[in-house]
Order: structure tokens, then sequence, then C-alpha cells
């Protein structure tokens, strides 16, 4: 799997907020979109997902066949602390819905996930009842859990405690062997796994 960026450049309105970005992202390599608040790394991100189309320059997929940005979707897995779950489902039903639309990753199951969580007591809970630890917790297992080549984290310690960071650092230990993993972060101890680092503020 390769994500191939060339020219890419994204701007609203007449404020760019990076262009001229010439980078290729490779199977079973780890990068860290590094920058400050509001530097652009979640729009970056959103155009790596192909959620948001660029300004200028073109982004490509090969695996090795060319995907289409439609289709992209179906190889990526993303956790962000802005993402929505649905709040009245329970976790059970939130593990469930999940995936039904990706597999779980090689000797997982519903069991073992909800084993991952430490949750197990809480599986018939509803989401509007957990904590923003719990939740994020939530997000980030089942991205890490879905059997996808791509994974792509937004400050993914965001609600968590040092016990989660932990936990956090363990999943991505775990369950990234041979993906390609892309962590959008200003915190060292997000990205410290990562062998290649973009700073956005390399590209205005």
């Amino acid at each position: 799997m390769e994500i191939n960026l060339n020219n890419l450049g994204r701007r609203f309105n007449k404020d760019w907020i990076f262009k001229n970005i010439n980078y290729a992202f490779k199977q079973g390599e780890k990068y860290a979109i590094l920058g400050p608040n509001g530097s652009g790394k979640s729009t970056l991100l959103s155009v790596l997902l192909g959620s948001l189309t660029p300004s200028e320059g073109e982004i490509t997929y090969h695996n090795p066949a060319e995907i289409k940005v439609e289709q992209i979707y179906q190889y990526i897995s993303f956790a962000a602390p802005y993402l929505d779950l649905v709040e009245e489902f329970t976790l059970q039903e939130t593990i469930d819905f999940h995936f039904q639309f990706k597999a779980y990753a090689d000797g997982l199951d519903v069991s073992l996930v909800l084993s991952l969580l430490g949750l197990e007591k809480s599986q018939d809970k509803a989401l509007k009842h957990f904590s923003s630890g719990m939740k994020q917790r939530t997000k980030l297992v089942l991205a890490c859990c879905a059997n996808t080549p791509i994974l792509i984290l937004d400050e993914p310690t965001s609600n968590l405690d040092s016990q989660g960071i932990e936990w956090y650092l363990a999943l991505i230990e775990k369950f990234t062997n041979n993906k390609m993993v892309i962590v959008g972060s200003n915190q060292a101890h997000e990205y410290d796994f990562c062998e290649h680092q973009l700073s956005i503020t390399d590209y205005k």
C-alpha cells in the first residue's frame, strides 16, 4: 500500500493551509504529522482520508494497482477525539456495528475487543454514560483492531490519563505490525514510535 502526494495544497478561501507537499507514505512505515494547534494537521489527515479534496496537486493510492479515492475508506481505519460515536448505542452494539463494515484483525472477536478495553462489565451500557476517556479508548480500539492496511490517528491520547497513554502505546505495539500508521500530533508521547516526521510548518 502506498499514498503519494504530488504538489499537494489545500486552502480555505484565500488562505493556504499548506502547499507544495511532495511525499510518499509506504506500507509498514510509521509517520508523524507535526505542527502546533491550528497549523493544518487535521486538514491534511482529512485529505489523506479522502474526505477533503486538495485545492491543488493530487493524491494517489496504490495497492499495488491504483485505488480510487471513493474506495479508499475500505483500506483505512481512523480515530480522533472529534469523531462522533452513536451515543445511544451500548458498547456491545457499537462494536457489532463497527465490525459490520470492517473485518476484525486476525485472531480477534467481540469478546477479545471488550477484554482489550477492560470494559466487559460495561458492554450493555450506553455510550452517553461513558466518560470522555472511555469513549476515546473505544475509538482507538475499534480503529486498531480492524483488519485494514492503513491506520490514521489524530491526537490519539486526548482525554486519556497516564494509565490510558500506556494502554494506547501497548495497543499500537500489538496491532500495528506491517500497517501504515499516520499520527497527527504535537505531543511526543503520541508518536515516539514513528520513524518518519512531516512538519506542516515546512509547507506554508
